[in-house]
């Protein structure tokens, strides 16, 4: 299949996303280390909260551990560093802080398994990513906590993996629709360069909702569009053109908004992890001309999917493959079990 040598060409830092709690996203991180073992490919790898342990500690599941072969850089906590069944050389004692102590970087000189965990701060994450690429790593991987979903955040990394299943719905159609809005989300337009953008971008700082008309700008005293729907209603008039929405999107910001309003101006959000919204609601708002910019994107490099589900049934693997496929016909589709 060759997946990680493709994306290996493409991006320096992938994250890998989960959809729910047993999507496969650890199955998914151990084939493309798998990969990398056969592709000569050296890999950092990281978490956004703590992976590799045998057994999940918020369900009690057991879970697929993580083997790291020879040279990959791997950040660990030092609570965690004596649990390695690999022998660790420690490159670095950092400054970044996991929710169980201070995170070392480490190169793996006896291949083996490792529980790994990384910094609780996006931008300390950034960073570190970079610092393993600096260390000798040619692709980071990044296994997200699926509690957190800023882990897809363009910020994070160059594109992400997203990994869905059967976990989703007993329905395969229902697990379709939903991995296609999340894609669908995802690849929402960029705001084009211009007035709009720039004066958004020079502002941000405030955290604050804006409406941009007439080449001028509006900072409404509004830090959440959340609870706030009717005043924002009030707030956009007929010369109104962009409205600028720093936190979450979701149903209830926009229950009271005149759906008038909601055809005519152009929301605009920092990115797509922003949007709280289910697909049978979101399909009604695009039909009503809502429109939403964001001022950046998120990559799906590809998908992965998993037909088994833990409540005991399963999908059958070429049917869940090929009905994905063709719902996202121009990504990546695989299952690493298959």
């Amino acid at each position: 299949m060759a997946l990680l040598h493709d994306l290996a060409t493409k991006y320096k830092v992938l994250s890998i996303v989960g959809m729910a709690k047993n999507a496969g996203k650890t199955t998914l991180l151990n084939y493309l280390i798998e990969e990398a073992m056969d592709e000569g490919i050296t890999l950092g790898v990281t978490s956004t909260g703590r992976d590799g342990e045998s057994t999940d500690l918020v369900t009690g599941t057991e879970k697929p551990r993580v083997y790291l072969p020879t040279d990959a850089i791997v950040s660990v906590p030092t609570q965690l560093y004596d649990l390695a069944e690999a022998g660790l050389e420690i490159l670095k004692m950092t400054n970044y802080h996991t929710s169980i102590g201070p995170l070392m970087l480490c190169r793996v000189a006896e291949s083996g398994y490792v529980q790994i965990a990384g910094p609780v701060i996006t931008a300390e994450h950034k960073q570190m990513c970079n610092e393993m690429l600096c260390m000798g790593a040619q692709l980071v991987l990044i296994d997200g906590a699926i509690d957190r979903k800023s882990i897809a955040a363009p910020e994070m990394s160059d594109a992400i993996i997203l990994a869905t299943g059967a976990v989703l719905s007993r329905s395969m159609k229902k697990v379709v629709e939903e991995t296609a809005h999340t894609v669908g989300l995802y690849r929402l337009p960029r705001l084009a360069e211009g007035f709009a953008r720039d004066i958004i971008t020079q502002n941000m700082t405030s955290n604050k909702l804006m409406l941009i008309q007439n080449k001028e700008i509006e900072i409404l005293n509004l830090n959440t569009g959340l609870g706030a729907s009717r005043l924002l209603d009030d707030a956009i008039d007929n010369d109104t053109e962009y409205v600028y929405i720093p936190g979450a999107l979701t149903n209830s910001v926009l229950a009271d908004i005149h759906p008038a309003k909601l055809g005519r101006v152009k929301f605009i959000l920092k990115d797509p992890t922003k949007i709280f919204i289910d697909s049978i609601t979101w399909q009604q708002l695009r039909k009503k001309k809502f429109d939403v910019n964001v001022l950046e994107n998120i990559k799906v490099a590809a998908i992965s999917v998993n037909p088994y589900a833990p409540q005991g049934y399963a999908f059958e693997h070429e049917a869940l493959l090929a009905a994905m496929q063709g719902a996202i016909p121009d990504v990546i589709v695989v299952d690493v079990k298959l």
